[in-house]
């Protein structure tokens, strides 16, 4: 459990002296055959107020990125969360401490994929926040502006997706990015296709599904972007036709398919596999292996940052979602290699604590 700190002393010290200052001297009894001298006027004393620097201002505040103390126990009522399946394990996490200390209240959270989180969040205005592997398109910012929501972006971590084959598979340990692309295509059907001395056995595909944020960037990163392929959505088309292809929202899934053959493949986030390391071997890319230094380096090239997004008027409406995201934003680091997860830049965080204050002007 986090420890709250309240930050006293310097109000205490003032105080302290303020009393000490008032209280009466203690003076001897006038002799009775003279009259007192008469005494000099004295100046009252002056209270003693806690130094300035102790004080921090709205201004001082948005520039240095701090946030609130926030307390969970003052806070009630529910927080529907919803949206992608790798930043669901970091949001339970966060969730779990945030009840551990103290609040009573509901929290729901849903792993439904980013695209179907951004579909609760901008179209139906179920959710409060939205978790997302990718950031927001424009054309769900436009549906967010339609029911009156102006979509918040939070930066909470950094992902990488994990390119894993079971650890029966003696032939795969490195491949190149195009032969990533290769893999995954619908012209390619077995492994001998990639490469002559790998075996001539037809490839079994596990990818997460359309609705997945996952997807959307593997796609882009593997497909799209090295055959300038102008629209992500002929990019999908290509993978999406290629045979012995399984798709789910669901990761565990995807692990327990890659796990069952040699002759398997598939990709999810770096958490998933941490999981399940033991059954699985995640494989390097152009000769870079996903950890946590090549992954905030970009020398992975299958690094992205994770999301959460949430809107001003519902956090100035429902305390309990300003807290939260803001707790989430305060102890985020503290958590999220346990999950499994890279932490985002310090100027990354800031950036989302700025928006967070701005957020509740």
């Amino acid at each position: 459990m986090f420890r709250k700190v309240n930050v006293v002393f310097s109000l205490l010290m003032g105080l302290t002296l303020v009393l000490a200052a008032c209280a009466p001297a203690s003076t001897p009894a006038p002799e009775p055959t003279k009259a007192p001298p008469a005494a000099e006027p004295t100046q009252a004393p002056q209270p003693t107020v806690a130094p300035t620097e102790d004080i921090v201002s709205a201004e001082e505040m948005m520039e240095q990125g701090i946030l609130p103390e926030v307390d969970p126990a003052q806070l009630s009522g529910t927080i529907y969360a919803a949206g992608s399946s790798t930043v669901y394990p970091l949001s339970e996490a966060v969730a779990e401490n945030f009840k551990a200390d103290g609040f009573t209240g509901e929290i729901k959270i849903d792993s439904i994929g980013s695209g179907a989180g951004f579909e609760r969040f901008c179209k139906t205005g179920e959710t409060d926040i939205s978790n997302a592997s990718r950031a927001i398109k424009d054309s769900e910012v436009e549906n967010c502006k339609a029911i009156n929501r102006n979509p918040i972006e939070f930066r909470v971590g950094t992902d990488a997706i994990a390119i894993v084959v079971s650890n029966k598979n003696e032939f795969l340990n490195d491949v190149t990015l195009e032969e990533l692309g290769m893999i995954f295509s619908d012209k390619t059907v077995k492994w001998s296709d990639v490469r002559a001395e790998w075996p001539n056995e037809d490839i079994l595909r596990f990818t997460p599904g359309t609705d997945s944020g996952t997807f959307d960037f593997f796609v882009e990163e593997v497909i799209q972007k090295p055959n300038k392929i102008e629209k992500l959505e002929d990019a999908k088309k290509i993978v999406l036709a290629a045979k012995n292809l399984q798709t789910s929202e669901d990761d565990n899934v995807l692990v327990q398919g890659v796990e069952g053959s040699p002759y398997a493949i598939g990709y999810f986030g770096f958490a998933y596999y941490i999981n399940e390391a033991q059954n699985l071997k995640a494989i390097s890319v152009n000769g870079v292996a996903p950890s946590a230094e090549s992954a905030e380096s970009s020398e992975y090239k299958l690094a992205r940052p994770l999301f959460i997004y949430s809107d001003a008027n519902i956090m100035k409406e429902k305390a309990q979602v300003a807290g939260f995201i803001n707790y989430y934003l305060t102890y985020v680091n503290d958590l999220i290699e346990e999950v499994g997860y890279f932490p985002a830049s310090e100027a990354s965080l800031k950036v989302s604590r700025e928006a967070w204050l701005e957020a509740m002007k």
